[in-house]
């Protein structure tokens, strides 16, 4: 199997820009998959959602990376996770990369916010000091470069939003983290507005115009309400190279899931008749194909003996008899 890291890497030098969805599990990465994603993003807010938290720092570093090593066992295209802050100090952090390289993810990225951190678009977030993020992104460069040179490391700062902070401080520490070593730079906006997400991409241009940038098109800037927002062609040519929708398939599952099971509380059988004929002719139509039960009856039909002779003799699904 290629490496992960190194195929990122190339769809980055290839494609003009790259945009995903963010998932949670791995039946939300095989989905982004099997519909034509060529990368995926692991989002931190979205795992903690799914465990019933807010993206606070509830999660720990093994919990988060167990569920990496899932998601990316159950597809073949490249993920880029959320590391938050590595857990701790730079020793930390070293032990994270080290952790993250072994689930078979593309590579991170790693945060300048103070533990607890929270999402970004959380208030009351702050950000330790330039030195004290430098030591941390050292710390994970050196060790990828000594566990695996492809593994992607991005650098995200949180300056901007930050009590205290600046676009100003945000371009300071964009650059300080490049010169580190480090593969994409991400700057944590605040909203919608153009000005900053241009003032930022021209000012790593100026000084870094080979670096790819990373970009959160986040779900709470509402830009289906913005006049003017940005399209990710537009965020591509800034520079923006690996464009995510962080809360994509959280969202959307939300959504569905809420509406069904009102429905079923509502009308009760009727909300389930209904939604099996909604679902006719999809592809998420039968759990069984979703799962690829089919796939592993192959995979016992060939390993373990006596497999053809139990399917046929029992009920229950088999692919033979879907057709």
């Amino acid at each position: 199997m290629e490496n992960m890291g190194r195929a990122f890497r190339k769809l980055l030098q290839t494609e003009p820009y790259l945009f995903t969805g963010g998932v949670y599990d791995p039946l939300g990465a095989q989905i982004a998959e099997r519909v034509g994603m060529t990368s995926v993003y692991l989002s931190g807010y979205s795992m903690a959602l799914a465990q019933g938290w807010p993206d606070m720092g509830f999660l720990t570093q093994t919990e988060v990376t167990r569920i990496a090593s899932m998601v990316a066992s159950a597809v073949s295209i490249p993920i880029i996770a959320d590391a938050d802050d590595g857990y701790g100090n730079a020793l930390s952090t070293i032990r994270t990369v080290q952790e993250y390289v072994k689930t078979g993810v593309a590579g991170i990225h790693l945060e300048d916010q103070r533990f607890p951190k929270r999402c970004g678009h959380i208030a009351g977030k702050t950000v330790v000091s330039l030195e004290e993020a430098l030591g941390k992104y050292r710390a994970a460069v050196d060790t990828r470069d000594r566990l695996d040179p492809d593994f992607v490391i991005v650098a995200r700062t949180d300056a901007y939003g930050a009590v205290g902070g600046s676009l100003e401080e945000a371009i300071r520490r964009g650059r300080a983290y490049a010169d580190a070593g480090v593969d994409l730079v991400w700057c944590e906006l605040s909203n919608a507005s153009r000005e900053p997400a241009v003032a930022f991409a021209r000012a790593m241009r100026e000084t870094h115009p080979r670096l790819p940038l990373a970009f959160n098109y986040s779900s709470s800037f509402r830009w289906h309400a913005d006049p003017n927002p940005f399209t990710f062609r537009e965020l591509g040519e800034l520079g923006y190279k690996f464009i995510f929708i962080t809360l994509f398939a959280a969202h959307a599952a939300t959504y569905a899931m809420w509406n069904a099971m009102e429905e079923l509380v509502r009308d009760q059988e009727q909300a389930q008749w209904r939604l099996e004929k909604t679902k006719v002719g999809h592809p998420t139509e039968s759990h069984h194909v979703m799962a690829r039960v089919a796939h592993f009856q192959d995979l016992e039909k060939r390993y373990i003996p006596g497999t053809e002779e139990r399917i046929k003799a029992s009920h229950g699904f088999d692919d033979a008899r879907m057709h």
